[in-house]
């Protein structure tokens, strides 16, 4: 089914994408996974022509660009590309509206240009070795003494915890206050007590560093508060359904890219004296993962429209992000039986690609998280 949601902009703009992945990420691949963290010289790359910081506005060096089709652009294409890959949708969909839309004239001016250059590498700290989906158990907290806030804790599963130079850290400023004792800190490289522990070891998404991160008393000025003191879960709340849908447009474009590999395999490789696309049972899973893709982009497509007009809601947003990453797994999966014994080998794009999509039913909020935000929507 023809796509309508992109102009010749966005298409214009996906061959850049593209150019930029097979000329700066494609060749060092392999390389980055091996070593489990990309070279922080990509984002600079990525800046330089646009990749990444596009969002950002104007006066600070990006291109002013608000909407989110560019975003989807840039998330296919890296979905697309396969393993070792930068991670260039948390900078671009998750980072940059915390920064864009909550930062201080001041804030802006010291962290943005740097960011849209990417220079400055950011990330998003709300994960706890005790706290997951639930908010509610963040132990991180920090305490106002004059001038700073003195933040002590401890975070973990934050994604380019290696590389970040500003960490976003979810915290508890007022513990007797509920949803409302919790504010955004900005933690910068170099402030002292702050430490990163191990680049943990994953079994997916090897290229992009996840860290443990802890702070010991981190004294953090009152001028690096992002956002409104107290308002930190409802800054959250707004921006993740834009985090749920980018996850969305990854899973579908990642699934279908391995379905026509394997569609492409099942036409040449041969049992019993006949291609295997050519038995019945295999013609009917290709036939049905293609059309569960289709019907999955189309909604997603939708969304995407709907987040352009600002009309996208938390609860469309978490149907799109359970539907498709839970589809993302199932065709991937079935890809690897399609591929019999060579689907289990790590040479192979679909090997990879399993491991690869088993995370995304769980960040950006799990399955049942997002089953939770449609029930409770539903009255039940």
């Amino acid at each position: 089914m023809r796509r309508t949601v992109f102009g010749p902009d966005h298409e214009q703009f996906r061959e850049v994408v593209r150019e930029f992945l097979a000329r700066e990420v494609a060749p060092h691949a392999q390389a980055w996974e091996e070593a489990g963290i990309v070279d922080r010289a990509v984002y600079q790359a990525a800046g330089k022509h646009g990749v990444i910081g596009f969002n950002v506005p104007e006066p600070f060096g990006g291109g002013g660009v608000t909407d989110f089709r560019f975003n989807a652009v840039v998330a296919e294409e890296l979905a697309v590309a396969g393993p070792g890959t930068p991670a260039f949708t948390l900078h671009n969909d998750i980072v940059a509206p915390y920064l864009i839309s909550l930062a201080t004239p001041g804030q802006q001016q010291r962290w943005l240009p740097g960011f849209a250059a990417g220079d400055l590498i950011g990330a998003i700290a709300m994960s706890e070795p005790g706290a997951g989906s639930d908010l509610a158990g963040v132990r991180t907290h920090a305490e106002r003494d004059g001038e700073d806030w003195v933040l002590s804790g401890a975070k973990t599963f934050i994604s380019s915890g290696i590389n970040a130079d500003l960490v976003i850290v979810v915290t508890r400023t007022d513990p007797t206050a509920g949803h409302k004792g919790f504010s955004l800190l900005v933690v910068e490289r170099g402030m002292a007590g702050f430490s990163r522990g191990r680049n943990l070891a994953k079994i997916g998404q090897k290229s992009q560093d996840t860290a443990e991160l802890f702070f010991d008393q981190v004294r953090v000025p009152a001028a690096n508060v992002l956002g409104t003191e107290g308002r930190g879960f409802y800054h959250l709340m707004h921006n993740l359904p834009a985090e749920r849908l980018s996850i969305a447009v990854s899973a579908v474009a990642g699934a279908r890219a391995i379905l026509a590999e394997t569609i492409a395999y099942a036409k040449q490789r041969t049992a019993f004296g006949q291609p295997i696309g050519a038995f019945q049972h295999n013609r009917f899973v290709l036939a049905e993962l293609d059309t569960e893709l289709d019907i999955a982009r189309v909604y997603v497509d939708r969304c995407l429209e709907a987040v352009v007009a600002g009309e996208l809601t938390p609860v469309e947003a978490a149907k799109a992000k359970w539907w498709t990453t839970e589809l993302q797994k199932r065709v991937v999966d079935a890809c690897v039986q399609l591929h019999g014994g060579y689907g289990y080998m790590l040479e192979y794009p679909v090997a990879r690609a399993y491991l690869d999509a088993r995370v995304q039913t769980i960040y950006g909020g799990t399955t049942e998280i997002m089953k939770e935000i449609i029930g409770r929507d539903l009255g039940l």
